[in-house]
């Protein structure tokens, strides 16, 4: 009796899944692949299909960003006609899909490497009058976690109300003695979609990848750096990690503050309301725009693909891409190969040694077939570079979370900043020729005869890259 009982809650199971699927499967690819994984592994394909598959764009956890940005006015005229009108489509894409205009009057700073990065972090929080807000993938123990706990100890002792989020699965280092010294010094922390049993099938496969501090409203931080002693002392094993980040003051930063406080209605229920409100100039004073894009499986659309996708199909001259993850849909490689083909000088540049085996199996797995298109790739030998960066045309540039490959696209939070500024696109482009000018260059014919044994790891990378 238990038998039966069993294999009609199984067979319920598998047909709901099923049916689940054939309504609501993102991709044919996909969903047939899934479909396969069902029937052909009992018990254990459910398993991995309630872990990674699930289309969360259909299952809506977050529902509040309509109402949050609704305030927020359209790109003008003189927004969308900067730089000729050129990047028009792309200022309205991003505008319909995170409700954020173009701004212009921002301050930017590059920063490069750990060391810089947070110098300028502290030093801006130091200057912290009304509230602190700070978001992380990656929140770990030591000396930067410790520096931060006796500011944050500083600044609400003069009033300043601090608000801290952290990735329930990125931060699971993170202990409880130390959560417990933040909420008794005052800090306001929450852990987003925090690991737990009851929600493990609907939350383990989502993460908030975003980084983000942002200080009284006016003045941001954003790109690849988290809060981690590697970034200042390296890794045994890999050496220094290198990335870069992003400094915003001005109208940029408080659409960052709005991201931030998006997620934060979703740790907290607690709607916040922004210290400053994002103006819409009359007048572009310089062809020099900041627009915040964020993104994520709760999303109708895709939105870090499409932004990639139209950078890169805008690109004329040049596309210079820095990322660790180069796992691509195939949107991403049609344009990457279609840009090299025509002309354009695609570049990517790469770590040479990387953090995880078979991630650099899946990432080296389409190195092939972009080598044979005209695509430049570098590696990177220096310890590990983790950057996420894209530079076309000393023109359009963009910073932030976002890697290229199916996670940031499908399963994880992200934000970027997409600058639409010559002078910042040259101070990148500058960057990826001397970061390039230290790295090995691939050669086609070589890479084409390299050892069977390295092709059949690459082989089984891909298979396994929609799951990284």
């Amino acid at each position: 009796m238990g038998t039966i009982l069993f294999i009609g809650i199984y067979v319920l199971i598998t047909i709901s899944i099923v049916l689940t699927i054939l309504l609501h499967g993102a991709k044919p690819v996909k969903s047939l692949a899934w479909l396969l994984a069902i029937f052909a592994i009992p018990i254990g394909g459910i398993v991995l299909y309630l872990l990674f598959g699930r289309n969360r764009r259909k299952l809506k956890l977050l529902r509040l960003k309509q109402d949050l940005f609704t305030k927020l006015p359209k790109p003008n005229e003189q927004q969308i006609n900067a730089f000729g009108g050129r990047f028009k489509k792309l200022i309205k894409l991003l505008y319909k899909n995170s409700h954020f205009p173009p701004t212009s009057n921002n301050e930017l700073q590059l920063l490069k490497d750990g060391k810089t990065t947070f110098n300028a972090i502290f030093e801006a929080l130091e200057k912290a009058k009304t509230q602190i807000h700070i978001q992380y993938y990656i929140f770990e123990e030591g000396e930067l976690a410790d520096r931060l706990l006796a500011l944050f100890e500083q600044k609400i002792a003069e009033g300043v109300t601090v608000r801290m989020i952290y990735d329930g699965i990125g931060s699971f280092s993170l202990s409880k003695s130390y959560l417990k010294k933040l909420n008794a010094l005052g800090v306001q922390v929450y852990s987003f979609l925090p690991f737990k049993f009851g929600r493990f099938f609907s939350s383990l496969n989502y993460r908030n990848h975003r980084k983000i501090i942002v200080v009284d409203g006016v003045t941001a931080f954003t790109g690849g750096i988290n809060i981690s002693d590697k970034y200042l002392k390296g890794q045994i094993g890999l050496g220094k990690w290198h990335d870069m980040h992003l400094e915003v003051k001005g109208p940029a930063a408080n659409h960052l503050d709005q991201v931030f406080m998006m997620d934060w209605y979703l740790v907290s229920e607690e709607l916040l309301k922004p210290l400053v409100h994002a103006k819409n100039e009359v007048e572009v004073i310089s062809d020099s725009l900041v627009q915040i894009v964020s993104g994520g499986p709760d999303d109708d659309f895709p939105v870090l693909e499409q932004t990639y996708f139209s950078i890169i199909n805008k690109a004329k001259k040049y596309l210079y891409v820095t990322n660790p993850y180069i796992i691509p849909s195939q949107a991403i490689i049609q344009a990457l190969q279609t840009a090299a083909l025509s002309g354009v000088d695609v570049r990517l540049l790469v770590s040479e040694n990387a953090d995880n085996t078979i991630v650099s199996w899946s990432v080296h797995s389409y190195f092939e077939s972009f080598l044979k298109a005209g695509v430049k790739i570098y590696l990177f030998p220096d310890g590990f570079l983790h950057s996420k960066i894209i530079v076309s045309d000393d023109a359009i540039s963009t910073i932030g979370t976002a890697n290229l490959d199916d996670r940031s696209f499908e399963q994880n939070y992200e934000v970027n900043a997409v600058i639409y500024d010559k002078a910042f696109a040259q101070l990148l482009k500058e960057d990826f020729l001397r970061d390039s000018a230290t790295s090995k260059m691939l050669n086609y014919e070589e890479f084409v005869n390299r050892p069977w044994g390295k092709k059949l790891k690459e082989g089984v990378g891909k298979i396994f890259s929609p799951l990284l």
